[in-house]
């Protein structure tokens, strides 16, 4: 394991490199791991499914220990959610206090306090200065409902518009919003109608620019729509599960200026890229753009269940007294966990972690890609990276490679997750505590599977 980077300012320039040996103590995964798994297939539907059957049973900063006392440099932080670390210390003596006052009473029976004090950071850290307001539900894709609903009741039109390669969710509506219809959405119809997917900005593929990618969805907008019946249009600024694909530079800003111009209200789908992920508090900061509506979820609470839409009051405002809410939405020990994590932001200077770790990661990565023909593409922001495999001197996808890769990586006590509408793509999603001894550990890791391939 041969590639190197440079030390990061925290760490000792002779600090021996990270060993296998450090982190595993059995074979992966484990013979408690394996027990407890024969209860799960017993016990649990198969489309709860899993990527590694390894059962853990704490975490700390970036690294799991499982039931076999097996540790591992996690980079999916349980796909984006544990952005400020496992078991972050802040975290839980802020919900462990909540909780030892007050579970819950509905927010819209007998209001709590922090619920509002949440609302208005994300007012301040949401991109543009205009008046804002903030629902707070349990999930992502509760939050994607919520959005649909809103903009459905401010603009009067029915229709919804999402991008290509998109992931949304798994509930009724959002499955009709996903791209991929295996396996989210295989035999669970018929769907949620109104919703229809446009071409989005794919550069490494499509080979356009901006302006080209943003006049092709915008025709697809107007003709196969109408502006007339188009309530929103919903983007993931770096989309997730659809394998972290950048648009090309001026796409998102030319899609809010045609839907300001003809009044659909565009909405942020930042579940998986905001908060600090991206070295910005949200990804739309880096395409200057400034969404109508921000979805927030994963990262916001620590690991506590917590989703919002934020957006301009007057849109926000939209629905009657009673239209939105729910049992559980903006939990009070969710919301003290979520006002800790963004304390930790600002305290730690975590916005500057996530800009070491995409230099750091980026780095090591842009290196495989010189070493290996497979590394198609190299892309992402911050602490949200990736790289899509192909056959060599093509762009023809490497069917089973990411899976073989993250397998192999899980052999040597690294977890990674796979990603893209074409199972080709290994995405990075680091806790904001990863040092760069774990980053060069990991990728070396990945440069033996990838010699392997």
């Amino acid at each position: 394991m041969t590639l190197t980077a440079p030390a990061a300012a925290h760490e000792s320039a002779h600090a021996p490199e990270l060993t296998r040996a450090e982190l595993l103590r059995t074979e992966v995964p484990g013979p408690e791991s394996r027990r407890l798994h024969a209860e799960r297939l017993e016990h649990v539907p198969q489309g709860v499914s899993w990527a590694l059957p390894v059962y853990i049973e704490s975490g700390s900063g970036a690294i799991l220990t499982d039931v076999d006392g097996n540790r591992f440099v996690d980079l999916g932080s349980g796909i984006g959610v544990t952005t400020v670390g496992h078991a972050d210390p802040a975290v839980v003596a802020a919900a462990s206090a909540q909780l030892a006052k007050l579970t819950h009473t509905l927010y819209t029976v007998t209001p709590y306090r922090g619920y509002a004090e949440l609302a208005a950071k994300l007012a301040e850290r949401t991109p543009g200065d205009h008046a804002k307001k903030t629902l707070f539900v349990n999930s992502g894709a509760e939050a994607v409902e919520n959005a649909v609903k809103i903009a459905r009741k401010h603009t009067g039109r029915r229709a919804v518009a999402v991008l290509d390669h998109a992931f949304h969710g798994r509930t009724m509506l959002t499955m009709a919003m996903n791209h991929k219809a295996a396996p989210y959405g295989t035999g669970f119809g018929p769907f949620a109608g109104d919703v229809h997917r446009v071409p989005n900005s794919y550069p490494y593929r499509d080979g356009l620019d901006g302006a080209e990618a943003a006049a092709r969805t915008i025709a697809y907008l107007e003709r196969r729509i109408g502006v007339g019946e188009l309530a929103a249009v919903i983007a993931e600024p770096i989309q997730g599960e659809g394998g972290f694909i950048v648009p090309a530079e001026g796409y998102l800003p030319a899609l809010q200026r045609w839907a300001s111009a003809n009044g659909v209200v565009f909405v942020a789908d930042e579940i998986q890229s905001g908060l600090a992920r991206t070295g910005r508090w949200f990804a739309s900061e880096h395409f200057g753009l400034v969404p109508d509506l921000v979805l927030t979820a994963k990262g916001i609470a620590g690991g506590l269940p917590l989703a919002g839409v934020t957006g301009r009051a007057e849109i926000m405002d939209s629905a009657l007294p009673g239209g939105l809410g729910g049992t559980f939405g903006g939990n009070p020990v969710a919301v003290a966990a979520a006002l800790a994590v963004f304390e930790q932001i600002e305290r730690d200077g975590l916005l500057a972690e996530a800009e070491r770790i995409g230099a750091t990661l980026g780095g090591l990565l842009a290196e495989l890609a010189r070493r290996h023909a497979v590394v198609g593409e190299v892309r992402g922001h911050g602490a949200m990276l990736a790289f899509e495999l192909v056959e060599p001197g093509t762009k023809t996808p490497l069917a089973g490679a990411a899976q073989r890769v993250a397998a192999h990586a899980a052999q040597q006590g690294v977890l990674l997750l796979t990603a893209g509408s074409y199972d080709n793509v290994i995405r990075f999603l680091p806790t904001l505590r990863t040092d760069d001894r774990m980053l060069r550990y990991a990728v070396a890791v990945i440069d033996e599977a990838l010699a392997g391939l």
